[in-house]
C-alpha cells in the first residue's frame, strides 16, 4: 500500500508539477492500457480507496448478463479477475460506501428478468456478500451516496415494463432499505446529482413511451420529500450530469424524444441551485448520447464517446468543457469507438475508460487512459 501511495505521488508530480503552474488538460492524449478479461457494456466501474478500479457485470458479446468482476491496478496497468457476482446483471448501479465496500443494486438479470437483488463487495477479502433486497425491482435507475452515508435509489423500470417514480434509501449500518417519498414523475435513464448542500437533483429521463422529460426535481434528505425545480430548456434522457466545482450542475447531450422520432442532442445547459434555473451554454461539438462525463481536477469536464441515434455506432471523439469561458474544446480522439462504457478519474488525475460497444452486439474488452501534461490552465 505504501509503495502504491508513493508511486501515485511521483506520478502526480510528473503529470502536474503544481496547481500554480497547472496542467493543460486539453493537450492530453489517449494511451492504450491493459485489456479487460471480458468484453462488456452497461457494466459498473468503481474507484476503490486503494486506487484500484472495480468493474462488475454488464452484457457480454452475446448480450448475456455477466457475473464476472475484475480489478484494474493503475500502477501495473493490468487487470485481474476477482470473485464473481452472485447474480449476473447489467444496467445496475454501484456505489462506494463510506467504509470502502461497494454496493451493487438492481439491474437486468438473465432471460431479461429484472432484479431487486443487492450484493456488497469487500475489497479486503475480495468477496461478494448478499445484502437486503430492494423493495422494488428496477434497472436504469440511479444511486446516490448521501452525505450521511446512506444511499438513495430512484426510478428505473420494473418487470412489468412500468417506469418507476418510487425511491428508497439504503442504510449500510442496519442493512435495511426504506421506502421514501416518491418522485413527482416516473422516469428511466434520468440522472441524479448530489448538490453541495446535500440535496439531490434529478434531471430528465424518459417515460414509458421513451419520450424525454424536461422536468427536474430535488430530494431533501432531511424531510425525505421531493420538490419541483426549474425545467430543463430541452427535454432529454440518457444524458450526463456533472457537479461543477462552483456547485452548479452541467448536463450535456442525450436523446430528446420518442424512440421513433427523437434526435441525439449536442445541447448543454447549467443548473444554478441558488436560483433553481437552467441556462443554456455552448453546445457540444458533436451530438452524442451514451457517453461519459468526468470532472477533472481544476474544474473542467471531459466528455468521451457515445453514439448518434439511429446508427448506434460508437464515437471516438472526446471534448472538454471549460466552465470559466463556457466553451467546448475538441481533444485527442480515443483509439476505439465506444458507447455504454465507463470513465473513472484515477488518483494520478488521469481518466480510465473501459469497454463499451462500437455497434450493437460488438462489445469491447479494451481500455485506455486520458493523460495530460504541461500544467493546469
Amino acid at each position: 500500500m505504501i509503495k502504491y501511495f508513493l508511486l501515485n505521488i511521483i506520478t502526480v508530480s510528473i503529470v502536474c508539477i503544481s496547481l500554480f503552474t497547472g496542467c493543460d488538460v486539453t493537450k492530453g492524449s489517449w494511451i492504450v492500457t491493459g485489456s479487460l478479461n471480458h468484453e462488456r457494456s452497461a457494466h459498473s466501474a468503481t474507484l476503490l480507496r486503494d486506487g484500484r478500479v472495480l468493474i462488475a457485470g454488464g452484457f457480454d458479446l452475446n448480450s448475456n448478463r455477466q457475473t464476472s468482476a475484475e480489478l484494474f491496478d493503475p500502477a501495473a496497468g493490468s487487470w485481474s479477475e476477482t470473485a464473481p457476482l452472485h447474480i449476473g446483471r447489467g444496467g445496475h448501479t454501484a456505489t462506494l460506501l463510506p467504509d470502502g465496500r461497494v454496493l451493487v443494486a438492481g439491474g437486468i438479470g438473465s432471460a431479461f428478468t429484472l432484479g431487486n437483488a443487492v450484493e456488497i463487495f469487500d475489497p479486503d477479502n475480495q468477496q461478494w456478500m448478499e445484502a437486503a433486497a430492494l423493495n422494488a425491482e428496477r434497472f436504469d435507475h440511479t444511486a446516490t451516496l448521501l452525505k450521511d452515508g446512506r444511499v438513495l435509489v430512484t426510478g428505473g423500470q420494473n418487470p412489468e415494463g412500468t417506469f418507476i417514480s418510487s425511491a428508497e434509501i439504503y442504510d449500510p449500518v442496519s442493512d435495511v432499505w426504506t421506502e421514501t417519498g416518491q418522485m413527482q414523475q416516473e422516469r428511466r435513464n434520468h440522472r441524479a446529482t448530489l448538490l453541495k448542500d446535500g440535496r439531490v437533483l434529478v434531471s430528465g429521463g424518459f417515460d414509458r413511451s421513451f419520450t424525454a422529460y424536461d422536468i427536474t426535481e430535488i430530494f431533501d434528505p432531511e424531510t425525505e420529500t421531493w420538490a419541483l425545480t426549474g425545467p430543463l430548456n430541452i427535454k432529454r434522457g440518457a444524458h450526463t450530469a456533472t457537479l461543477l466545482s462552483d456547485g452548479r450542475v452541467l448536463v450535456a447531450g442525450g436523446f430528446d424524444g420518442s424512440i421513433n422520432g427523437g434526435v441525439t442532442l449536442n445541447s448543454a445547459e447549467i443548473y444554478d441551485p441558488e436560483t433553481g434555473n437552467w441556462t443554456e451554454t455552448a453546445p457540444l461539438n458533436a451530438d452524442r448520447t451514451g457517453h461519459t462525463a468526468t470532472l477533472l481536477p481544476g474544474g473542467m469536464v471531459l466528455i468521451a464517446g457515445g453514439f448518434v441515434f439511429p446508427s448506434v455506432t460508437g464515437l471516438t471523439s472526446a471534448e472538454i468543457f471549460n466552465p470559466r469561458i463556457g466553451k467546448w474544446i475538441n481533444v485527442d480522439t480515443m483509439h476505439t469507438s465506444r458507447a455504454g462504457h465507463t470513465a473513472t478519474l484515477l488518483p494520478d488525475r488521469s481518466v480510465l475508460v473501459t469497454a463499451g460497444f462500437s455497434v450493437v452486439n460488438v462489445r469491447h474488452n479494451s481500455a485506455e487512459i486520458y493523460q495530460y501534461t504541461n500544467g493546469w490552465r
